[in-house]
């Protein structure tokens, strides 16, 4: 009897604390920005310090997607500083919502950059959208998608 009244007191703690997730912004929004330095810079750092690490995670680009953290960071993020000669990324417009432990983001996007081995420069925009989980005390990124096209 103890126990079954202990297991409903800790399930409804968990309940409680998963509930009172902070609503304000700025933890999103400097999460954000530091996505976009990340990508900018081709530095993984960001990445690792504020996406959820998880099994069957999926980052979505345009089309293609990246399967788990560690297939992000070192085969997308961290190669495209040296494959790109620069590259310019503008998160914008950034909408935020919350649902208890759960909060999404939507953002108006633009990238600019030069492929270094062809020359090709690129200019499109488009549409981000990132999926954050409150875990441990911090909102962790656990899913984005964007797309875009050349810019009209």
């Amino acid at each position: 009897m103890l126990f079954r009244k202990l297991t409903v007191i800790f399930a409804a703690f968990i309940l409680l604390a998963a509930c009172n997730a902070p609503e304000d912004e700025t933890p999103i929004l400097e999460i954000i920005s530091a996505i976009e330095y990340g990508w900018e810079n081709g530095d993984g750092a960001p990445f690792r310090e504020h996406f959820l690490d998880f099994e069957g995670a999926r980052y979505v680009e345009s089309g293609g997607q990246n399967e788990g953290l560690d297939d992000l960071v070192t085969n997308h993020v961290e190669p495209e500083k040296d494959a790109l000669e620069y590259l310019e990324l503008d998160f914008s417009d950034i909408e935020v919502h919350f649902e208890g432990s759960f909060a999404w983001a939507v953002a108006d996007t633009a990238v600019k950059g030069k492929v270094r081995s062809s020359g090709r420069e690129f200019d499109r925009t488009g549409r981000q959208t990132f999926l954050f989980r409150y875990v441990d005390g911090a909102w962790k990124v656990v899913h984005t998608h964007s797309s875009s096209r050349d810019r009209r």
